[in-house]
């Protein structure tokens, strides 16, 4: 077992007087999967259904003379078959067209998008029922944290209410806010967790804030723009799509329930493609899915969303309800302790999801394929490689990942894998040849990062990997003969990539923090909240939501930003409103600095910040606004770990 495993479950279960390690944490024997629902993945057939793979959004109507392709799409409940059939559906949330039947599916549809084309969409919070009242949310929600907060009022909206007995989970309306994670965009439309909005419902309770503390302030903003305001229920975010050709994707972001909300379904990726920094078509593999596609394009650039996820007996999704989930601490709870009663540190779940379905196969041409993978889950970090067998530990490579692409678009130069290290929220666009692969080869992407908290190292010698048996597995590749011919360029072939120029040099270093705070009423016993802050005295200093902005940076700075990370875990910090060069990382406490990943030489927005070390990234920032920076673990993103930047002309 490795030592930062035994060390941190210790840790959590000292308070309660556990001293065994978690259920996910065997003490060196064969790891079990982390435990879930009433659901035992076990249970769950593999391989029996065909991976999704997601359309194209249809597009609602074009503005300004056909030059700005327009999107109505509503968040909306129901019902989808992830499990395999002979297993119940699941009750979902996810994004839609609102003007196109059948456009409803988890995750949802993919936005394509061209630069220098504007996408304007109107985001519609349709989480009501067929009477029009509101939909409850699906997953418990803890009112106890700093969080969107609509039962406070407008006067107690974002805020972290006081109770005066310990409160059961949030029943009321869900707000929303949608951001285009990786996006330029204007602060209006960046998605600020403050910007949250209720859908338009008949029986929103009275007192109730209906809609977030910058909602009005942003909405003005569009209006005096667009000259219209926006509906209730709703917002409109204008995109402009002045970057680098990219692997985007877009969800929900509102303050405190992000992590609810997303395991509840809403996100799909958005496509950003043409400009000056990509390459022409036919160089690559494809076609990728587009608007107005007949039936029966065979599709050679696929888009991945991979999530883990649990499910109870009657197929409905598992979240815990309980801090005892976690760590098997029972109480006391706020107000009689400073522990929130239902927040979780981290959620890990059994079952692998790719692009809605639980472990699909792909029938796979001998071919070349392009494959955008997302790593969408809330807290865990992925190791991917294609195996020629699904459960084998140590896997050896069958084929070799040919990443090309990254959060930000493509990387220097093609860099041949064996596999690829995906933080939550961070994004690999790949080539894979199947080419030598006989007709009737089965080939497996497995994951071998942990079913725990990830602080780097290698799998097997750091860390036990993931269960071979489930969340060690992703998907299955079928190979078949092609079809055609397959003119695209071979990757070894690619040369150098169409990246942006390199930044220039910084005129300011910025030194911030990654923290951790146990509870101060329980003692030994934590994590009951992660932070951000600034650097001084030898560690971090913490920083909450409401703390003043410490990040000002004016229009047309190069800055770079060292990551000081004082906690146990590696943690993926996203950076809005930029794509940002990685330098370096050196040990906290003095060392010989080490270079980007090959993974990491072209633009990324969430960058690995790994424990004891400080990250460097280095970012032009151009536009004026405000905006935030936060840990990509959901679970953290909603507990503090999240602070506001701005940016000033």
């Amino acid at each position: 077992m490795a030592e930062i495993t035994r060390r941190r479950a210790l840790r959590l279960g000292a308070a309660t007087g556990i001293a065994t390690l978690l259920p996910w944490s065997s003490g060196g024997q064969a790891l079990a999967a982390p435990p879930g629902g009433s659901l035992d993945p076990a249970e769950v057939a593999k391989y029996v259904r065909p991976l999704v793979i997601p359309p194209a959004m249809p597009r609602t109507a074009t503005l300004r003379a056909g030059s700005i392709d327009h999107y109505v799409i509503g968040v909306r409940q129901f019902r989808q078959q992830i499990l395999p059939p002979g297993l119940p559906a699941t009750t979902v949330w996810s994004y839609g067209s609102q003007s196109a039947r059948g456009a409803l599916h988890y995750p949802a549809f993919t936005v394509e998008a061209t630069a220098a084309r504007p996408v304007r969409v109107t985001w519609v919070n349709g989480l009501v029922d067929s009477r029009g009242r509101y939909l409850p949310h699906l997953l418990p929600i803890d009112p106890t944290l700093h969080w969107a907060n609509p039962p406070g009022g407008v006067a107690g909206r974002d805020s972290r209410p006081d109770f005066a007995a310990t409160p059961g989970p949030y029943t009321g309306p869900v707000p929303f806010v949608t951001h285009l994670h990786g996006g330029h965009t204007a602060e209006e439309a960046d998605g600020y967790p403050e910007a949250w909005y209720l859908p338009d419902a008949k029986n929103i309770p009275a007192g109730y804030a209906r809609v977030g503390s910058l909602y009005e302030r942003f909405e003005s903003t569009y209006a005096d723009r667009a000259g219209e305001r926006w509906d209730p229920g709703s917002a409109v975010f204008e995109y402009d799509n002045d970057q680098a050709a990219a692997t985007l994707w877009y969800h929900d972001h509102t303050l405190g329930m992000t992590r609810a909300n997303v395991y509840a379904g809403p996100a799909g990726f958005y496509l950003l493609r043409g400009g000056d920094h990509d390459l022409p078509p036919g160089v690559l593999p494809g076609p990728a899915p587009q608007r107005g596609d007949a039936t029966g394009v065979r599709y050679h650039e696929i888009p991945i969303a991979i999530q883990d996820r649990s499910f109870n007996a009657d197929g409905s999704l598992f979240y815990p309800d309980s801090r005892a989930f976690f760590d098997g601490y029972a109480g006391p709870f706020i107000p009689d302790s400073d522990v929130s009663p239902i927040w979780n540190p981290e959620f890990f779940g059994n079952t692998m999801v790719a692009n809605g379905r639980s472990w699909p196969d792909l029938v796979v041409e001998r071919r070349r394929y392009r494959l955008r993978l997302l790593n969408g889950c809330n807290s865990r970090f992925l190791i991917l490689k294609l195996a020629a067998h699904p459960t084998a530990r140590p896997a050896a490579a069958a084929l070799p990942l040919w990443q090309i692409g990254g959060d930000g678009g493509f990387l220097t130069t093609p860099a041949p894998l064996e596999q690829v290290l995906l933080g939550p929220a961070e994004r690999a666009d790949v080539i894979v040849d199947f080419s030598d692969a006989p007709a009737g080869t089965q080939l497996y992407l497995i994951n071998e990062g942990p079913d725990e908290p990830f602080g780097g190292g290698v799998a097997g010698v750091d860390f036990d990997p993931a269960d071979a048996e489930a969340t060690g597995q992703v998907m299955r590749f079928t190979v078949a003969d092609r079809v055609g011919d397959d003119t695209s360029t071979p990757p070894d072939q690619l040369g150098t990539l169409p990246v942006p120029p390199a930044l220039g040099a910084a005129n300011r270093t910025r030194q911030v923090s990654l923290n951790e705070a146990d509870s101060e009423t329980e003692p030994d016993f934590g994590p009951v909240a992660a932070f951000l802050g600034t650097v001084g005295g030898g560690d971090g200093k913490s920083l909450g939501w409401d703390d003043p902005v410490t990040e000002e940076v004016r229009v047309g700075d190069v800055e770079v930003w060292e990551l000081h990370n004082f906690t146990e875990d590696a943690h993926p910090i996203h950076i809005h409103e930029v794509q940002f060069e990685v330098v370096d990382r050196e040990p906290v406490d003095g060392g010989v600095a080490r270079g980007p990943d090959p993974g990491e030489s072209g633009r990324k927005d969430t960058v690995i910040a790994y424990p004891s070390e400080i990250t460097r990234v280095k970012a032009h920032f151009d536009r004026s606004g405000l905006f935030v920076w936060h840990c990509h673990i959901l679970e953290h993103e909603d507990n503090e770990m999240m602070r506001p930047y701005r940016i000033t002309e």
